[in-house]
């Protein structure tokens, strides 16, 4: 029999299921990203139980927290998703960073905020937690480089014609496309024709645009799409945006990588300047809040650092068990 114990948070209504790593077999490997393809080459099926039905659902988000294995971290992540294993999470970051400081992994919080140093697939990723009266409220998290890789990228996506695009990376990579170049707008169409637009394009532009990465040639790899809204210039507006990644995963908050991501994009074609604000808005209707606060070198690439600011809410705690016998349990998914 398997027993898990889990909390639950969500962030913008993106749900985060949390997994202390000492409930599981030993995860071997000398770095994260080695640990990380250890487990989805050995414990997959772990995955599967936490994040599938019957106890989950194809939408579902789950962090693995292990022990850090050196002082540049608080802990290290292992970022799991409906078809695999992400790079970077920024709803779970922001999550995260509660959990660490109510949970004591940090042990000594300090007022006003307090900080978490995560690591992630992509890099280690600083969490700031308000922290007043031994209580937690929101989170800041600032951001791995980010960047356009390519820009203006044109192909023909079956059913929606010729779609340009860029490519961009705030942690993840990810195709960012104008939701109007495909007859769609992200804030009144129906999350199914979302969902599909958004997968056909991320299938195409995986076809035909191979990333690299700086670091790691495990994290050269497009996730998934956003479909932004036309709002590049007015502040006042918050500028929209759903991100369809994985196996046609629907993220509800506004997507903490690809926020960061956006961000890049609005930078580097002149939309907005250092220190200079905008909120970005998700299909619940939630916003984080986005500054570029730094230029940086990544690589061959002309970066900038984000600070992405949302808030986290507890959602529950439970103990999942498969018992022996209940194939079923082991975890499918119907869509």
């Amino acid at each position: 029999m398997l027993q898990i114990c889990t909390t639950d948070l969500h962030c913008g209504g993106g749900t985060v299921r949390v997994v202390r790593g000492d409930q599981l077999p030993v995860i071997s490997g000398n770095s994260l990203l080695e640990k990380r393809n250890y487990f989805r080459d050995n414990l997959d099926y772990i995955r599967k139980f936490l994040l599938h039905e019957p106890r989950g659902h194809e939408d579902l988000y789950g962090i693995v927290v292990l022990e850090s294995d050196d002082v540049t971290a608080d802990v290290n992540l292992i970022l799991l998703h409906n078809a695999g294993y992400g790079s970077m999470c920024g709803h779970g970051a922001l999550a995260m960073g509660r959990f660490a400081v109510d949970t004591g992994i940090v042990r000594k919080p300090t007022s006003p905020e307090t900080e978490v140093r995560l690591r992630c697939p992509c890099g280690i990723v600083r969490v700031f937690v308000q922290y007043e009266n031994g209580r937690t409220g929101s989170s800041r998290f600032i951001s791995v480089p980010s960047f356009v890789f390519a820009r203006d990228v044109k192909a023909s996506v079956q059913g929606y014609g010729d779609v340009t695009a860029d490519v961009c990376y705030g942690g993840a990579f990810f195709v960012h496309v104008k939701a109007s170049l495909l007859g769609l707008d992200v804030r009144t169409s129906s999350i199914d024709d979302l969902i599909r637009a958004g997968d056909a394009v991320t299938r195409v532009f995986k076809a035909c645009v191979t990333v690299t990465h700086p670091d790691s040639p495990d994290l050269a790899f497009i996730v998934g799409t956003n479909l932004v809204d036309d709002n590049e210039d007015n502040p006042d507006v918050p500028t929209a945006m759903v991100c369809i990644f994985a196996d046609k995963q629907v993220e509800r908050s506004p997507c903490g990588s690809g926020s960061a991501a956006r961000i890049a994009q609005l930078y580097e074609r002149g939309h907005l300047k250092l220190g200079e604000t905008r909120q970005i808005q998700g299909p619940t209707g939630d916003c984080f809040k986005t500054t570029p606060i730094k230029d940086v070198k990544y690589g061959e690439h002309n970066a900038v650092i984000v600070e992405v600011e949302g808030r986290a809410y507890y959602a529950g705690k439970a103990e999942l068990i498969l018992e022996e016998g209940d194939e079923i349990g082991k975890g499918f998914l119907l869509r």
